[in-house]
């Protein structure tokens, strides 16, 4: 699209640069496109390599990673970090963001000694990948009231402080549970402001926010920068609690994109958990083709 057209149609032409995608912006310059890895989860586990040489194929440069094992030696589907990095070398792809399951340390009786431990096993298994993002991907049932998230809030602080003085990034990544009302409060809230800005940044899901009745816009507003990776999931046309792969259901993305600027977004990562229609290869396929199309040209 003619930039000139592009910002009449995105109406930001009064904002200058600062609502502009920095595909945009920068002549040239592209987001590599990435895949959350949990989209292929079944794949992943049977066969690794050859899954990675398929999404390699599709066209995807970036991968985020899930799954951590702690109290044990096999940390990534079965593999020493070392030896997964070589797998991923091997398909010329890199991980700049992993899930890491630091969010069963906020369960009872856990001690902050154990979680710190466990931390540390996460910084250097991401040390070894040149990953630039740890990320918190979840937080259970029983604790998803306002004094929980108090509780949430503090240790990521303390976490978030943790993996800041390893020369990474804490993350938080939010689903739906986050934007339902607890007597007059959402949790989301109180993640924004009782966590530090420059501990904790925010992975936007994007279509568990719109899920939730959330507009990304006025997200990136009550914080603009902090939102620095964003999932691409879209929502199935006819169920919307169903995924689907991207531009196949209702979420129009190039209206979101143009606010990366504001977001301050430094990755994106395609991402689908269920409803794989006819499978998931083929819808991971058919998100990279068209974001590649049309958002990342």
């Amino acid at each position: 699209m003619d930039r000139r057209l592009f910002l009449k149609s995105s109406g930001l032409a009064a904002a200058g640069g600062l609502l502009l995608p920095r595909w945009a912006q920068a002549k040239g310059f592209n987001y590599q496109l990435g895949l959350q890895l949990y989209s292929l989860n079944a794949q992943m586990k049977a066969d690794p390599a050859g899954t990675l040489k398929q999404v390699a194929a599709f066209g995807y440069q970036d991968l985020e990673t899930y799954g951590f094992n702690h109290g044990g030696n096999k940390f990534y589907w079965n593999m020493e970090p070392a030896t997964f990095k070589s797998m991923l070398q091997d398909h010329n792809l890199k991980t700049s963001s992993g899930h890491y399951d630091i969010d069963k340390f906020l369960l009872p009786g856990v001690s902050t000694d154990d979680r710190r431990k466990y931390v540390d096993q996460c910084i250097a298994g991401a040390h070894i990948l040149e990953q630039q993002y740890i990320v918190w991907p979840w937080l259970d049932p029983q604790l998803r009231n306002p004094e929980k998230f108090h509780v949430l809030a503090t240790t990521l602080n303390e976490i978030g402080e943790q993996v800041n003085k390893a020369g990474l990034q804490l993350l938080y990544h939010n689903h739906n549970f986050e934007f339902e009302q607890m007597n007059g409060q959402l949790g989301y809230d109180i993640i924004l402001a009782e966590t530090d800005p420059q501990l904790v940044k925010l992975e936007l899901d994007l279509y568990w926010s719109i899920r939730s009745g959330q507009q990304p816009e006025k997200l990136f507003r009550k914080q603009p920068g902090r939102f620095v990776v964003w999932h691409i999931k879209d929502m199935d046309k006819e169920n919307p609690d169903l995924h689907t792969y991207v531009g196949n259901g209702t979420i129009d993305f190039t209206t979101i994109t143009p606010l990366a600027g504001l977001s301050g977004l430094q990755h994106i990562f395609i991402e689908q958990g269920n409803n794989y229609v006819p499978d998931a290869l083929t819808c991971v396929s058919r998100s990279a083709a068209f974001m590649k199309q049309n958002i990342l040209r």
